[in-house]
C-alpha cells in the first residue's frame, strides 16, 4: 500500500467546503503567547493576559466553528471547551494500567487527539494518532496550535495500521471496535502493526453473558447507525485469539452514564439522555441492553 500516495490525496480533503473555513480560521490566528501547559483532566494552556485581551474573542470565535467537540475537556486560556465526553473518566481509568516510557505509542481512532495530549507525561518515545476525520485534524490543529505537542497525526485508519512504515509497542483503540463491519479484521491489522511482545489496549461495547455471541443490532444502536458487532467477553476474548493475540486480559467493565457522556453547548446535538429509552434508562431507544463497555488488554507474543 502506498502510504504517501494516500496522504496526499487525504490532504485535499482538507479543502472540502465545509472544512476549508475551518482551515482558514485557523491559518488566521495569531502565533499565541503561552505561559503555561497543563496536560490534566483539562488539557489547556494559560495565556498572556494582555494576548489574551486582544485575541480571546477570535479564538472563541475558531473554537465554536470547529463544533461538534466530542471529546475533551480543554482550555484555552479563560476559554473552556465542555466536550460532549468527558474524556478524563476513560484516561484515568486505563492510566494505571499501562507504562508508555520510551514506547512508541498510536491512538488508533484518536478524534482530536485529547488521549494523545495526555500520554505526554508518561514520556513516551513518539506519539502517533490515526483519524481519517478532517473535521477532528481541524480540532487537533487549532489545540496544537497553543500546547505545540510532538505529536504526529495521520488521517489514516485502523485499517492502515498494518501497513504503516512504523510497528508500535502499544496501541490503543477506544470506541471503534464497534464500528467496523469484520471486527476480527480490524484486530488482525492492530496486531499487524504491534512489534513482538506489543499490546492492544481496546475498549468497545459489550452485552452481558457467558455465552460466545453477539448482539447484531438490525438498524441502529443507541440512534448509532454503524453499529454491527456487540459481543460478550467471551466473544470479544474469541476475535482477539483469532487475530493472533494472546493474554487477553479484562481491565474495567463500566456502564455509559450521563456524567461521562451529556449534551453540552459545544455539541448542540443529541446526547445519551437521548439516546435511552425514558421509560426504562436499562434500555436504548431501541429496545437493546444500554451502553455497557469493556476495557481490555491483548498482548502479541515475543516472537
Amino acid at each position: 500500500m502506498n502510504l504517501q500516495a494516500l496522504r496526499q490525496e487525504r490532504r485535499k480533503w482538507l479543502t472540502w467546503k465545509n472544512i476549508a473555513p475551518l482551515q482558514q480560521a485557523i491559518a488566521a490566528l495569531p502565533d499565541p503567547v503561552v505561559t503555561q501547559v497543563y496536560l490534566t483532566d483539562a488539557v489547556g494552556v494559560e495565556l498572556d493576559p494582555e494576548f489574551e485581551a486582544e485575541y480571546g474573542a477570535q479564538i472563541e470565535q475558531t473554537a465554536r466553528l470547529l463544533m461538534p467537540w466530542r471529546k475533551g475537556p480543554f482550555r484555552i486560556g479563560n476559554l473552556f471547551i465542555d466536550s460532549e465526553w468527558q474524556s478524563q473518566i476513560k484516561y484515568n481509568l486505563l492510566a494505571p494500567h499501562v507504562d508508555l516510557r520510551d514506547k512508541v505509542v498510536g491512538d488508533i481512532g484518536c478524534n482530536n487527539g485529547y488521549y494523545l495530549f495526555r500520554m505526554q507525561t508518561h514520556a513516551p518515545a513518539r506519539l502517533i494518532g490515526f483519524d481519517p476525520s478532517a473535521h477532528y485534524y481541524s480540532q487537533f490543529q487549532f489545540l496544537n496550535r497553543f500546547l505545540q505537542a510532538d505529536i504526529v497525526y495521520e488521517m489514516l485508519g485502523v485499517e492502515h495500521v498494518g501497513y504503516y512504515e512504523t510497528k508500535f509497542d502499544t496501541v490503543f483503540c477506544l470506541g471503534v471496535l464497534y464500528h467496523r463491519p469484520d471486527p476480527v479484521g480490524t484486530l488482525k491489522s492492530l496486531f499487524r502493526g504491534l512489534n513482538p511482545g506489543g499490546e492492544l489496549i481496546l475498549d468497545t461495547f459489550m452485552i452481558d453473558g457467558e455465552e460466545e455471541v453477539c448482539l447484531t443490532p438490525r438498524g441502529r444502536y443507541s440512534k448509532i447507525g454503524n453499529v454491527y458487532f456487540i459481543p460478550t467477553v467471551s466473544a470479544l476474548t474469541n476475535w482477539c485469539l483469532r487475530a493472533g493475540f494472546e493474554h487477553i486480559e479484562v481491565l474495567a467493565i463500566r456502564k455509559t452514564d450521563s456524567y461521562e457522556q451529556r449534551r453540552t453547548e459545544w455539541i448542540a446535538s443529541e446526547s445519551l439522555e437521548d439516546f435511552l429509552d425514558p421509560n426504562d434508562p436499562k434500555k436504548t431507544v431501541e429496545g437493546y441492553p444500554a451502553p455497557k463497555r469493556v476495557y481490555i488488554r491483548a498482548r502479541a507474543a515475543l516472537q
